[in-house]
C-alpha cells in the first residue's frame, strides 16, 4: 500500500502484525469486515517468528517464542487452520549430583517409569505421590479455567464457583505459590522444578506478596485443560504463516514496512497514521485494535502512560553438530533434552538467584532449561543437517531483570550466557563448546538475547515477553466484558497486554474481534 493513496475506511485497522493481530484480522475478514493490518517490520509474526539466525546454515529455528500451550483449540478450528502439534515423549530432565554420584530425574515415560525415577532419585514414594497429588489439583483447576479464556470475563467469585475448589483457591490465587509448594513438596529440587513454571519471564520470589508468581504459574499450567507444552511442527513461523495466509485469504490486507504512528479517535471513527519508506499516510477505521503493548497504546493514542514493565529472561538459540554426553549414565541424552532440562532450578538455588539478581548483580548460578526441538520435529533442519545428526537447542534463563544489562547490555551479556553455560557444562561428560556446530563465516552457532535485545528488537518493554504482568483470568475494576477494552470505545488492545494475555495463545486476538462482532 502506497502512502499516497487516497485514504480508505476500513472496518477494521490492526496495528501490529503478530499473531494475535493475525488472528484478529482473520476472524474480522471471515465475518465479512473490511479488515487492514499495519506492521512496522518487513514481515508479520513479532515473537511468533521463524529464522535462520546462522550465516550459511540451514536450520530454521523459532528465535523467540518456542513452545505452544495456550492456544486454544477453537482458534484453530474457527480460522480453519492445519497447523499441527507434537507432544513432547518427556516432560522433563534434572541433573543432579547426590550421595557423591551424577543422577538426575527423569519425569515423562508413563506413570510407571516416572514413578521409579521419583523412587530412584528421592529414596522412596512420597514425592511422587504429592507430585501426583498436587498436578492432580492443578490439571482439575485448568480443566475449568481454560474454556473461559474465549468467553466474556467472569467475575472473580464466578470463577471461584467454577473452580469449585477452596483448596485449590487458595493455593492458586490468595496465597504465594510458595506456601502450597513447601506444604506439598519436600525433596529441595523437586520444589524447584515445580516453582520454575512461576518464573518463566517474571522476576518474583516464591513468597512474593503481590502474587505475580502466582500468575505465571497458572498461565503455564492450565494450557489445553492439560498444562503441556508442545513443539509447533514447522517452528513457531509455521503458525503466524498459517495464520496471515488465513486472514489473507478471507479478505484482510496486510502491509508490512509500515510503521503505525499516532491514532486520532472520537470513540466513533479513528484515523490511524502511519509511516513507511516513502513519506506517511493515514488510514480511517471504524474500530483499531493494537497488537502491541499498553506503553505503546499510551503513546499512539496520547493516554496515560501505564507502570513501566520489565523482562527478566536470557534467550539463547544454538545448533549443535550433536547431543553432548551426560555425566549421569542412565539418562540419554536423547531423552534428557526432549523434554525440559532444568539447570540450576533448585528451590534454594532460585531463591538465591533472585536474591542476588535484586540486589543488582548477575546470579552467580543462573538457573536455565533447555529443550532441544530438532528432537520432536526435525523438520526445522535442512535434509544435510538432519542427516548429519545437527539438534537445535534453546535455553531460556531465568532471574534476568533488564535493569542488569541497563550499564553495559553486551558485557553483561557475555558474562551471564558463560556462567549459564558453566553450569549446564557442570552435567555433562563433554564441554558444550565442542558440540557447537559453526556458520559459514566459522563463528560457532549460538545467539542470546537478554530484556535490552529484545526492547530494541521486538519493541517490548522492558523486554517483557508479557507486556506487562501477567493479569488474574477475571474481571477486575476497569476490566470490561473481554478485557481488551481501553479508555477509547473503538480501540481496543489485542496484544499479550490485553487481560488473559502473554504467551503463543491468539487469545487476545481472538476476544478483540468478538468484542468487536458484538458491537456492529
Amino acid at each position: 500500500m502506497s502512502a499516497n493513496e487516497t485514504p480508505r475506511a476500513y472496518d477494521a485497522v490492526i496495528v501490529g502484525g503478530g499473531h494475535n493481530g493475525l488472528v484478529a484480522a482473520a476472524y474480522l475478514a471471515r465475518a465479512g469486515r473490511s479488515v487492514l493490518v499495519l506492521e512496522r517490520l518487513d514481515h508479520t509474526g513479532g515473537a511468533a517468528v521463524s529464522t535462520r539466525p546462522f550465516a550459511g546454515v540451514d536450520a530454521r529455528l523459532s528465535r523467540y517464542s518456542y513452545l505452544v500451550s495456550l492456544l486454544p483449540p477453537k482458534i484453530l478450528r474457527d480460522l480453519g487452520l492445519d497447523f499441527p502439534l507434537r507432544s513432547r515423549t518427556v516432560s522433563s530432565y534434572t541433573p543432579a549430583e547426590r550421595a557423591g554420584r551424577p543422577t538426575g530425574l527423569l519425569v515423562g515415560g508413563g506413570e510407571q517409569r516416572t514413578r521409579e525415577a521419583f523412587a530412584r532419585f528421592t529414596g522412596g514414594d512420597r514425592e511422587y505421590e504429592a507430585w501426583q497429588r498436587f498436578y492432580g489439583m492443578t490439571g482439575r483447576v485448568a480443566q475449568r479455567v481454560f474454556p473461559t479464556l474465549t468467553e466474556p470475563l467472569p467475575t472473580r467469585e464466578e470463577l471461584r464457583r467454577r473452580i469449585d475448589d477452596e483448596a485449590a483457591w487458595r493455593a492458586l490465587f490468595e496465597e504465594p505459590v510458595g506456601v502450597a509448594i513447601e506444604e506439598t513438596f519436600a525433596d529441595d529440587l523437586v520444589r524447584g522444578v515445580v516453582l520454575t513454571d512461576a518464573l518463566i519471564g517474571t522476576f518474583a520470589d516464591a513468597h512474593d506478596p503481590a502474587l505475580t508468581q502466582n500468575r505465571c504459574f497458572l498461565y503455564h499450567v492450565i494450557g489445553g485443560g492439560t498444562g503441556a507444552w508442545d513443539v509447533p511442527v514447522g517452528g513457531m513461523g509455521a503458525l503466524t504463516d498459517a495464520l496471515a495466509a488465513a486472514a489473507r485469504s478471507a479478505g484482510a490486507r496486510i502491509a508490512t514496512g509500515h510503521e503505525v504512528i499516532r491514532i486520532d479517535t472520537d470513540g466513533h471513527t479513528a484515523e490511524v497514521a502511519y509511516r513507511t519508506a516513502d513519506g506517511e499516510g493515514v488510514a480511517a477505521a471504524r474500530h483499531v485494535l493494537v497488537n502491541a503493548s499498553p506503553q505503546e497504546l499510551a503513546v499512539l493514542t496520547g493516554g496515560p502512560a501505564p507502570e513501566p514493565a520489565e523482562g527478566a529472561q536470557l534467550k539463547v538459540n544454538m545448533l549443535l553438530t550433536r547431543l553432548p554426553r551426560l555425566r549421569d549414565p542412565d539418562t540419554d541424552p536423547r531423552e534428557a533434552f526432549a523434554g525440559t532440562f532444568h539447570i540450576a532450578e533448585g528451590y534454594r538455588q532460585l531463591a538465591t538467584a533472585h536474591a542476588q539478581a535484586a540486589a543488582g548483580e548477575l546470579p552467580a548460578a543462573p538457573p536455565s532449561e533447555i529443550y532441544c526441538h530438532s528432537l520432536t520435529d526435525p523438520t526445522i533442519l535442512g535434509a544435510d543437517l538432519a542427516e548429519r545428526g545437527y539438534q537445535t537447542l534453546t535455553l531460556f534463563g531465568l532471574h534476568a531483570p533488564a535493569r542488569l544489562f541497563d550499564r553495559d547490555n553486551d558485557g553483561a551479556r557475555e558474562e551471564l550466557l558463560t556462567s549459564t553455560l558453566d553450569q549446564l557444562d557442570a552435567h555433562l561428560a563433554e564441554p558444550l563448546a565442542d558440540c557447537l556446530a559453526t556458520d559459514a563465516d566459522g563463528r560457532p552457532c549460538i545467539e542470546a538475547r537478554t530484556p535490552l535485545d529484545l526492547e530494541r528488537d521486538l519493541r517490548l518493554p522492558g523486554g517483557n515477553i508479557f507486556h506487562r504482568a501477567l493479569s488474574w483470568p477475571y474481571a477486575e475494576e476497569g476490566g470490561g466484558r473481554w478485557g481488551v477494552e481501553t479508555g477509547h470505545a473503538n480501540v481496543l488492545l489485542c496484544g499479550a497486554g490485553a487481560v488473559r494475555g502473554g504467551g503463543v495463545s491468539g487469545v487476545p486476538g481472538h476476544n478483540a474481534a468478538m468484542a468487536v462482532l458484538e458491537r456492529a
